[in-house]
């Protein structure tokens, strides 16, 4: 008897470990596969199964559902990059503390995402409840809305379990001390929002938001409790608009597309492309002097056609290339450095999760965003290849010869066929006017899961979950930013901050020259402490009126802001990319970084020709339209 009760609580503890594990993982897979095979079916089933079959067919669920989903997918994501702590933060500061108070920081953040979390778990639950009391059905489905905002408490009530599991974590690695430290912390930054005091709602909402900043609080928890203590200490909106306002900022069909291209991006990065990239690559490039660093700048390029992300771009080639440039007598810093810079072209040429975003953020056209991405992102792919052709020649960094150029040239290119359809699928799709970026993510996703598991064959059992996971809990990072920072602008703009700001920067100076370099030079400062997406939609709402005043076109103003950002990618002491360089080439990263100064001058060229030259910009997308 005694054994059969200890083996039944074995096998009760068994179950309770492995949802504690895996629950978050499994409904992740399942969520974003679905949402992928949804949108796929809506684009193909328009054209093949109405258009060409002539079936009288109703799409407009799958979007619905696919809405519903993905904002589902991206609350549940939430608690698993708690647990990985890959939450965005700017630690600048933070790291300047000893272990002890860093500790304490990041249990005082613990706490304050926690009076985030419960607050809206808190109005979510009440909401709910207004839901029923008077019921509300979706447009199409014809679902009940109290059933859809059931994510709210379901996804803050796991969140809310993980950052007790961090916290508990943090007890038994640093000591009680640090908790009561932190704790007392936390305490005593939110003490001024209970005391009643007096002051314009513009203080409380930037105050609250730089200290939250400095002290290592996630960008995404900064931006939504700056805001949620706004409306609570100087009543500028209700204080349950904080709960809705997650559910319905998230609710848009056209951030879809970052989970979508990320995971495109993955599967074709895990399945096996990179490799054949390279190859290609390499023999186009490789018989000239500095042909495998050129070699190496390709590769990006056509990577970055894909992946639409700086810091993957350097994992999925910089471990592909740095060592072999080493092995072929390349500097080790200049080979880490410039997989580094060759990465930022990531976010530049299309698809671009920052242009996905700034195009949400300013709503724009993300078509025409992506459109104008490609030459700045050519530009600095050129002036980086003529750059390592520069320095190959006075170091005598020679090429390798092949034997029959032509046929392992034609034959890489064969071989990397399937990778290189990725972005005519994209591109093709969008400017054909056939998908939306959405669609043309959504089949891309699609496309890189059939093409890696099936042709290339490196997707299998094990790899693929990973990457299911991955990259819904790296999409759900940026769509939590993106929320907050929607309730953030909000008050922005009830309060007529921007205006304001615009009206002070204008007042400085008349010229549109003088502006403009003010604003790169803030935005290239901006990028040496912030994460790109968190810094786009920060200053989006701040820095557009501005320069639409001065009769800058927005299209033209998003490449600027990213290609800006972008070159914060090795701009220490938050250069994403270099850290990801120095991690596998395992050097300093200050020595990577001084490595990187002459193609980091060559960057802020371009970006000086792309400022006051806006038709290097905006030649395609007019041509286009």
């Amino acid at each position: 008897m005694s054994t059969m009760t200890v083996n039944s609580n074995n096998s009760s503890k068994g179950i309770l470990h492995w949802l504690d594990t895996n629950i978050e993982r499994v409904l992740l897979m399942v969520t974003l596969v679905i949402t992928i095979l949804l949108m796929s079916y809506q684009t193909l089933g328009r054209y093949i199964l109405v258009d060409v079959m002539g079936l009288n067919l109703n799409l407009a669920w799958t979007e619905e559902t696919s809405r519903f989903l993905f904002v589902w997918m991206t609350y549940l994501a939430i608690p698993i990059s708690i647990r990985n702590r890959n939450m965005i933060r700017v630690t600048a500061l933070v790291d300047q503390f000893s272990k002890r108070w860093q500790d304490a920081l990041w249990v005082m953040a613990d706490v304050l995402f926690f009076i985030l979390g419960g607050s809206i778990f808190y109005y979510g639950v009440r909401h709910i409840n207004m839901l029923m009391t008077f019921p509300q059905t979706t447009a199409v489905l014809g679902i009940q809305y109290s059933i859809v905002y059931m994510i709210l408490p379901i996804g803050f009530g796991l969140i809310l379990l993980r950052l007790g599991q961090d916290l508990y974590r943090m007890i038994n690695e640093s000591g009680v001390r640090p908790f009561i430290e932190g704790a007392v912390i936390a305490a005593v930054v939110m003490v001024p929002s209970l005391l009643g005091l007096d002051l314009p709602a513009a203080a409380w909402l930037f105050g609250y938001f730089v200290v939250f900043v400095a002290l290592g609080v996630p960008v995404a928890i900064c931006l939504g409790l700056s805001a949620f203590v706004t409306m609570y200490a100087a009543a500028t909106l209700p204080v349950n608009y904080i709960a809705t306002q997650s559910f319905t900022a998230v609710d848009n069909v056209t951030l879809l597309a970052i989970p979508f291209f990320i995971a495109a991006g993955t599967f074709m990065g895990e399945g096996g492309l990179s490799e054949r990239l390279l190859k290609l690559a390499d023999n186009l490039l490789g018989r000239l002097h500095g042909g495998f660093g050129m070699a190496t700048v390709l590769t990006c390029m056509l990577f970055a056609a894909m992946s639409g992300s700086g810091p993957a771009t350097v994992a999925a080639i910089g471990s592909l290339t740095i060592p072999a440039m080493v092995a072929r007598g390349y500097d080790k810093h200049f080979a880490a450095a410039l997989v580094a810079a060759a990465g930022s072209i990531g976010v530049m040429i299309p698809p671009s999760n920052p242009f996905v975003v700034y195009g949400v953020s300013s709503n724009s056209s993300i078509g025409d965003l992506f459109m104008a991405g490609i030459v700045p992102g050519i530009m600095v792919g050129i002036v980086l290849m003529l750059y390592t052709f520069y320095l190959a020649k006075k170091n005598d960094w020679h090429g390798d010869k092949l034997e029959n150029p032509g046929k392992e040239i034609a034959a890489s290119f064969w071989d990397a066929k399937w990778a290189l359809l990725v972005p005519v699928i994209i591109l093709g799709g969008i400017y054909s006017g056939l998908m939306t970026p959405t669609e043309s993510a959504a089949v891309a996703a699609l496309y890189g899961l059939l093409v890696g598991i099936f042709l290339y064959k490196g997707l299998n059992r094990e790899n693929l979950g990973n990457c299911l996971v991955d990259s819904a809990d790296t999409s759900a990072t940026v769509i939590l930013l993106m929320a907050m920072a929607t309730i953030f602008g909000n008050i922005l703009t009830l309060e007529n901050i921007p205006a304001t700001i615009a009206t002070f920067i204008l007042g400085i100076s008349s010229s549109k020259i003088l502006i403009l370099l003010i604003i790169n030079i803030l935005l290239l400062i901006v990028g040496m402490f912030m994460e790109t997406l968190a810094a786009i939609v920060i200053l989006t709402p701040i820095l557009l009126p501005i320069v639409t005043q001065l009769g800058v076109d927005p299209v033209h103003f998003g490449v600027i802001m990213v290609v800006n950002l972008a070159i914060g990618f090795i701009t220490p002491p938050v250069g994403v990319n270099l850290f990801v360089a120095s991690g596998i080439a395992n050097l300093k990263l200050e020595n990577i970084a001084k490595a990187a100064m002459p193609m980091l001058a060559l960057m802020i060229l371009v970006l000086l020709l792309l400022t006051y030259i806006p038709d290097i910009c905006l030649w395609l997308p007019n041509m286009a339209n």
